[in-house]
């Protein structure tokens, strides 16, 4: 079940950098957060049990999900997230400020490649590769899930490693893109350029565009049938 999966997740220490990352940020949190409750731990996946849109990022952010205990919640690649998944109807409010704001995904579920936040937003191939199961077996979990919207060239392939995991093929291995479109096994994947900052305030990635990405995926679950 997702609720044991999720207590699976909040309860594992496998990684102690990334232990240790989750903890230094919880307790030297920038003023602006100065006096607030971290969660400090990983961070399980958000949504509707019988999603069949799954939406996946790289790593909780330090000061976002992190703090907040919910994925992409408290900052603005959150923001600009969930605006999206509301703008296309899967997200009852655009706002996503903190675990018990009301906000409710309908057909839809939020989740990460690596569960704890990381040192410069940069896991090392061994914590990916200790969190890929967490991946796996969410997806196997979610048997409604037939598209997959990879935020990032990290999540693209984590998102491959763990079809593959699950025994689904994955040759020729498809190359992340902003729009990217990949068939495989159960699910349509595609790929979208990160929330990051990075991204949307250089205009390397716009609204238009992800709302282009989720417009495609709803697109594509109107054409599905279920087994």
């Amino acid at each position: 079940m997702l609720r044991q999966l999720a207590a699976e997740v909040t309860a594992c220490e496998r990684c102690a950098r990334l232990v240790r990352c989750c903890r230094d940020a919880a307790e030297a949190p920038p003023k602006r957060f100065a006096g607030a409750r971290y969660w400090g731990r990983p961070v399980p996946g958000f949504g509707d049990r019988r999603a069949r849109l799954v939406v996946v990022g790289l790593a909780p952010a330090a000061h976002g999900a992190n703090r907040t205990g919910r994925v992409f919640t408290g900052d603005r690649s959150g923001d600009w997230l969930y605006r999206a998944l509301h703008r296309a109807g899967f997200a009852n409010q655009p706002e996503s400020t903190h675990a018990n704001d009301g906000l409710a995904l309908s057909d839809a579920y939020v989740t990460c490649a690596v569960r704890c936040a990381p040192p410069g937003n940069k896991p090392s191939p061994k914590e990916r590769d200790r969190c890929l199961p967490f991946l796996a077996r969410e997806l196997e979990l979610l048997r409604r899930a037939r598209v997959i919207v990879a935020l990032g060239a990290f999540a693209w392939d984590g998102v491959l490693r763990a079809a593959r995991a699950l025994g689904h093929a994955v040759t020729p291995r498809p190359a992340f893109g902003h729009g990217a479109v990949a068939h495989v096994g159960p699910y349509t994947v595609i790929g979208s350029y990160h929330v990051s900052q990075q991204n949307t305030f250089t205009g390397r990635l716009t609204e238009a565009m992800l709302d282009a990405v989720l417009a495609r995926a709803s697109a594509q679950l109107a054409t599905d049938h279920e087994p």
